[in-house]
């Protein structure tokens, strides 16, 4: 008999991840060929290792357009494989160092090319992802780009074409409990720690306008922008998409699957230990200190972070607010990617002059 995690797969994931860039018979393919969720994670990356062998050859034969294209899908379909699977962190973490690789091996080859960069933080680094605009002609305004529970920045491709189409530079980055750094640093509620090092950097970087600064956000990173720009000021704008108010409130109804994905991201050693630290992700108090625009994004049918969260935070914040409810939509509103995604770097566009 099929286990309750692949059935959820098969019946709420198609949207997420066709829309990020998995090929929907895969999708299908990959969904059907099993039925236990311990089978999850070496039958996506079967499938990812077809498109890193297209993409390699590709490459062999200098034909970079299709190297590129071959190669993030590999990127996004083992990033899949290892997709809120933690009960094997032998396996999740070899799949996500493949993820790793196809990404950093179509990086230059993309439209426009994109480069990782290292950004100092505390005793350590952030890995990131910059691209910017095909023939800039001056420092690009840039958006920072913070992902959810179990995103990664392998993850972003698609979304980011959005904010490269209209002239803006993108910048994603693994923070604490996220891809590149999720072995070392745990997720920490106070965000604004992390972009402010961030900040730091583009303020660095001649090819980026640090004076045109936006912050996007999805899930729990729409949490993140939030927080971040209740204390960051160098922010000017910032898109949140499907993130919790408080995110220990919402902790009884999580998926099984979400629970404990939290429990490892926050390097937490029991469920009560998460739980305490769920509580921490939290804006009551500190909406009121959110000044610069934002752009909320709710989806009607969000079971996860419910549309109540997205119209509260609406309600309280101190600066020019746009609130977008998809009343049909899911989580992120992946379902309905047509009602937000152009709209908001649109918005973003115009925040930043752009």
């Amino acid at each position: 008999m099929t286990d309750d995690y692949v059935k959820h797969a098969r019946e709420h994931m198609l949207a997420r991840y066709t829309i990020n860039g998995v090929n929907a018979s895969d999708f299908k393919d990959v969904t059907h060929s099993i039925d236990h969720w311990a089978d999850w994670c070496e039958a996506w990356s079967k499938r990812a290792l077809v498109h890193e062998l297209m993409g390699k050859e590709a490459l062999q034969r200098g034909k970079f357009i299709s190297a590129a294209e071959h190669l993030t899908r590999a990127a996004v379909t083992y990033h899949f494989g290892k997709y809120l699977f933690v009960n094997d962190m032998a396996q999740h973490k070899v799949a996500h160092l493949k993820a790793v690789e196809c990404h950093t091996l179509a990086l230059p080859h993309m439209n426009p090319p994109g480069a990782r960069v290292s950004i100092p933080y505390e005793n350590t680094h952030l890995i990131g992802i910059l691209r910017r605009p095909l023939h800039a002609s001056g420092p690009s305004p840039v958006v920072i780009m913070t992902m959810g529970l179990d995103s990664t920045k392998e993850e972003l491709i698609l979304f980011e074409q959005y904010f490269l189409d209209r002239g803006m530079a993108t910048l994603a980055v693994d923070g604490p409990g996220q891809g590149e750094a999720e072995y070392d640093l745990p997720i920490r509620y106070d965000y604004e720690n992390v972009v402010g090092p961030v900040i730091d950097w583009i303020e660095k970087n001649k090819d980026l306008d640090a004076n045109k600064i936006g912050l996007w956000g999805i899930s729990l990173g729409g949490y993140y922008g939030p927080r971040t720009v209740a204390f960051e000021k160098r922010v000017k704008a910032c898109v949140s998409n499907c993130g919790p108010y408080h995110w220990g409130k919402l902790w009884d109804k999580l998926p099984d699957l979400t629970k404990k994905a939290f429990t490892v991201r926050s390097h937490s050693k029991t469920d009560e230990e998460a739980r305490a630290k769920a509580n921490l992700l939290s804006l009551e108090g500190i909406t009121h200190q959110i000044t610069c625009p934002i752009y909320i994004v709710a989806g009607g049918l969000d079971k996860l972070c419910p549309p109540e969260d997205a119209k509260k935070l609406a309600s309280e914040v101190s600066g020019k607010v746009e609130l977008l409810v998809i009343e049909d939509g899911n989580h992120v509103a992946h379902n309905r990617g047509y009602r937000y995604r152009a709209q908001s770097a649109d918005w973003m566009a115009e925040q930043l002059g752009v």
